[in-house]
């Protein structure tokens, strides 16, 4: 080994355990290494594109993992589930409702995600700006979530409750027919009532 190989070598190990050092004794990459090059380091391309194009973000978890289907889901299944025609018509209404409102939400977002970056790099960023920018990103996410939360609830009295039940056992959240099954302590008649069993 040369001279010259062997101070390379010690002249990186030394930076190394500086580097160490420095980090509290490891070095831990960031999980979000690669984000930094986003357009809009907070979105992902993915999540720009159904943003804008309406679509639920997973804005809609509280209903659709609790048995309250919504409307995209119950069209793409509308055979499997056997929805009637004036179901199927109703049930496109409500889409196409939604689906605008969650499209122009969506894109307000978006925007709005864009400023939040871009006051970032900036370096002109107040703190009385940053909390009324997030003030704003913060209700325009809530109506989105409302726009997408509302849609199951009206989807909801469209439907059996035999089409729900095969509806939730179908995407894999429920073997019980909530008409069949009722739970130990509820009020029969009230709970058949709530659960819209015929």
């Amino acid at each position: 080994m040369t001279h010259h190989a062997l101070k390379l070598i010690v002249a990186i190990f030394g930076l190394s355990l500086l580097s160490l050092t420095a980090h509290g004794g490891s070095i831990v990459a960031s999980p979000y290494v690669g984000q930094e090059t986003r357009v809009i380091k907070s979105l992902s391309a993915e999540d720009i594109d159904d943003l804008i194009n309406g679509r639920g973000w997973g804005l809609a978890k509280p209903a659709e993992l609790n048995g309250v289907p919504g409307p995209a889901h119950l069209l793409e299944m509308q055979q499997e589930i056997a929805l009637t025609p004036e179901q199927v018509s109703t049930i496109e209404a409500l889409w196409t409702r939604m689906n605008q409102k969650a499209r122009e939400l969506g894109k307000r977002y978006v925007a709005l995600e864009k400023e939040l970056n871009t006051q970032f790099v900036s370096g002109q960023f107040s703190a009385e700006m940053l909390k009324a920018l997030l003030l704003e990103i913060g209700a325009v996410r809530a109506e989105l979530r409302f726009v997408h939360l509302s849609a199951h609830l009206e989807a909801r009295p469209i439907l059996k409750s035999d089409q729900v039940a095969l509806y939730n056992r179908l995407r894999g959240y429920s073997s019980d027919d909530p008409c069949a099954n009722i739970p130990k302590g509820h009020d029969p008649d009230m709970w058949k009532k709530h659960n819209h069993c015929g």
